[in-house]
């Protein structure tokens, strides 16, 4: 069956209005009180502050934004490390109280990645670093991956082999394609996020794992499509965009682009949820923020395929 590629522009756009509606919305990512009240709270509040840095990162390094794009994403970056995590000072009290969380490290490794310093959460990283229990904390694969390639990003001897790590996910054993269902779906999606260091490096995935990720992901791109599930299937577009020939196909994109609402939000499932705008924010902006990073690396390989 051949495959139309979509076209860039309609890639694009997706992006365009998830970005303008993050960007709207930035407030909502403001820590409160409460949640800094405990490390618990604190830790699924840093969540989508993360998402945010890794996304506005990939935006930026592909290449692909106009320079209205290029200013949103420079200053959510700003209103995220000064703001949200105050030059740094939230992640440094973090690892103070939960040396062995890698949280900090990975939010961190994507501004140190950009520029941004704080010394003393990077001694506080050294110190937990040097023990034991640093490598021995148990992780399923993927999250191992991201570990290391946070690791990686601040040009830090990496606790653990790469290749050994990779080897004991799910995708790099190429099981039955028909067993992906919802959690081995994000499984795949996260491994060849940290694999690719989020699709900057998309030639680290082995030739065989690309190949079966070229003869399967249709199906999966379909699969999740007809369900509804913009969420996963905006990871998945993300994934087969790092593949060496990408389907970018545009009956998928078109019915991605088709749930998009009309202010740029994209819904989790099926369609947009009812509720105050803060409710409605914590539901949705974890598929918007995948449809604007699937986006930029879609449209980034649809002009450098058409060049």
């Amino acid at each position: 069956m051949t495959v139309t590629a979509a076209p860039p522009a309609l890639l694009h756009r997706v992006g365009d209005r998830a970005l303008a509606w993050l960007d709207a919305h930035r407030e909502h990512f403001r820590l409160t009180p409460e949640d800094r009240a405990t490390n618990r709270a604190l830790l699924e509040r840093l969540k989508p502050v993360g998402e945010l840095v890794i996304n506005m990162r990939v935006l930026l390094r592909e290449g692909v934004a106009g320079s209205q794009q290029r200013n949103r994403a420079g200053q959510l970056l700003d209103f995220a490390w000064r703001e949200l995590l105050d030059g740094g000072n939230v992640l440094a009290a973090l690892q103070h109280d939960e040396p062995f969380s890698p949280v900090p490290l990975e939010i961190y490794g994507s501004f140190h990645e950009l520029g941004h310093r704080h010394p003393g959460l990077e001694r506080a990283i050294a110190t937990a670093r040097q023990t034991q229990s640093w490598s021995a904390l148990e992780m399923v694969p993927n999250r191992r991956l991201g570990v290391l390639n946070a690791e990686r990003k601040l040009g830090l001897t990496p606790s653990g082999d790469f290749g050994r790590a990779f080897s004991r996910t799910w995708l790099a054993q190429r099981p039955e394609p028909w067993t992906v269902q919802l959690h081995i779906a994000y499984d795949v999606t996260h491994t060849v996020f940290h694999l690719t260091n989020w699709g900057a490096a998309p030639e680290r995935i082995p030739p065989q794992v690309a190949d079966y990720l070229a003869r399967y992901l249709p199906a999966w791109l379909e699969d999740w499509a007809d369900l509804g599930h913009w969420d996963l299937l905006g990871e998945l577009l993300f994934v087969d965009a790092c593949l060496p020939r990408p389907s970018l196909d545009a009956e998928v994109w078109e019915r991605f682009a088709a749930a998009q609402d009309p202010g740029g939000a994209m819904p989790l499932q099926r369609e947009m949820p009812d509720g105050d705008a803060a409710t409605v924010f914590d539901i949705v902006h974890h598929p918007t923020l995948v449809a604007a990073f699937a986006s930029a690396m879609a449209t980034s390989r649809a002009l450098a395929d058409a060049l």
